[in-house]
């Protein structure tokens, strides 16, 4: 197996009697350091190593707020061709802590090639204040997290190459664990807002929703922005609230149905102060729909348990089969705990799983307009194989 510090074969290699200057270090909590070319923001960024199979949609990965406090390794070794736009953003908190904390290439970025293409990846990086590093083996570092888990991780980048070693290793094995971490707070918006923004349309870009079927409250636990763009596709009037609105106010405001977007972190920390209101929201009756951690924490509100995953699921080619129909459809997937199909009551049915390692994938309340899900129907797997969601969420409405 080639070794981790393998240098980048786009970089001309070193005369034979010099010696690169690396001018990036990922040091993992072990202790262990991997040599790299730095990209993107300078400084250093600590946070868990995932990898992502992705093929696409680097710009859409790298503001899902889902990966807030992340590392991520992209297995496929060119990212950034295609280059960055002010379109492809996820993230509706334009934070710079609303997004990854750090991400890790095997090949250097190429220069745009890309109709859409507005800026150099690389400046992209910059402006989000993202850590970068290229030149590593992205495959002997996934094949590290699939055999030992997702390790905590100091990323540092310093155009002179100099770093503290023993520091950064002292600091990557002092990082607490994702487990117990409530990252909602640093995603979430501040204040209630109304989107009507609908999907992107061939030489049109972004419509806007005309005339509304339905009125939906969206709780954000770190929403993006496709999942409000489908909302209102289908005819829904969103209203965003923070994640530590009231279920009382949420009623107050007589929604058709209510959503639980996705987010980060533990969802048994942030179900501390969500989970009672998700109770609250399920007694009165609306049409309940749950997506990523939304469904984690309706989970949880049900009288569920979620658990840590070893490896998490990060990518656009999950199976899953929804048991509902018997159909097998091709998933986007973004999370590092999962719920336990085990601990779910009576009364609640696991409806969808996943074909890679069988954990659950979705569930609904028997006899009650309430489900979710785990992948991510919105982020165009398939690449319209989990749409229908939506619809089945309309619907509901339409019962109601």
């Amino acid at each position: 197996m080639p070794t981790l510090s393998e240098v980048s074969p786009n970089r001309p290699a070193p005369a034979p009697w010099s010696t690169p200057v690396y001018t990036a270090v990922l040091v993992l909590a072990d202790g262990t350091v991997i040599e790299g070319f730095g990209l993107g923001a300078e400084g250093i960024a600590e946070g868990e190593v995932c990898f992502n199979t992705a093929m696409t949609g680097y710009q859409e990965i790298l503001t899902d707020p889902s990966y807030a406090g992340q590392i991520i390794t992209f297995t496929f070794p060119h990212i950034g061709n295609v280059g960055a736009n002010d379109e492809d953003i996820e993230t509706t908190n334009l934070a710079a802590s609303s997004g990854v904390r750090g991400a890790i290439l095997k090949a250097d970025i190429t220069e745009p090639s890309n109709y859409r293409a507005a800026k150099h990846i690389d400046d992209w990086l910059k402006v989000r204040g993202i850590v970068a590093l290229s030149g590593i083996d992205t495959r002997a570092l996934t094949t590290r997290v699939r055999e030992g888990g997702m390790p905590n991780a100091v990323i540092a980048h310093d155009p002179e190459g100099k770093f503290d070693l023993p520091a950064l290793k002292a600091q990557a094995a002092a990082l607490p664990t994702m487990e117990g971490e409530d990252l909602v707070p640093g995603v979430t918006t501040a204040q209630r807002y109304d989107w009507d923004e609908t999907g992107w349309v061939w030489d049109e870009g972004f419509g806007r929703l005309e005339a509304s079927k339905y009125k939906v409250v969206a709780v954000d636990f770190g929403a993006k922005r496709n999942i409000l763009r489908c909302l209102a596709d289908a005819g829904c009037a969103v209203t965003v609230v923070p994640a530590t609105a009231k279920a009382e106010d949420i009623l107050a405001m007589e929604p058709d149905g209510i959503f639980l977007s996705n987010g980060p972190g533990d969802p048994a920390a942030t179900g501390a102060y969500a989970v009672p209101e998700i109770r609250k929201l399920v007694d009165s009756g609306k049409p309940l729909f749950g997506i990523c951690l939304g469904h984690q924490m309706l989970a949880l509100a049900l009288g569920g348990d979620t658990m840590k995953m070893h490896q998490g699921h990060h990518g656009a080619n999950h199976p899953v089969q929804d048991h509902t129909t018997g159909k097998v459809e091709i998933t986007s997937m973004n999370h590092g705990f999962a719920v336990d199909a085990g601990s779910l009551p009576d009364g609640v049915s696991q409806t969808h799983t996943s074909l890679f390692d069988g954990t659950n994938c979705g569930l609904a309340v028997d006899g009650k307009p309430i489900f979710s899900v785990q992948h991510h129907p919105e982020a165009s797997p398939g690449p319209q194989d989990s749409f229908y969601l939506f619809e089945r969420f309309v619907k509901l409405m339409d019962t109601a």
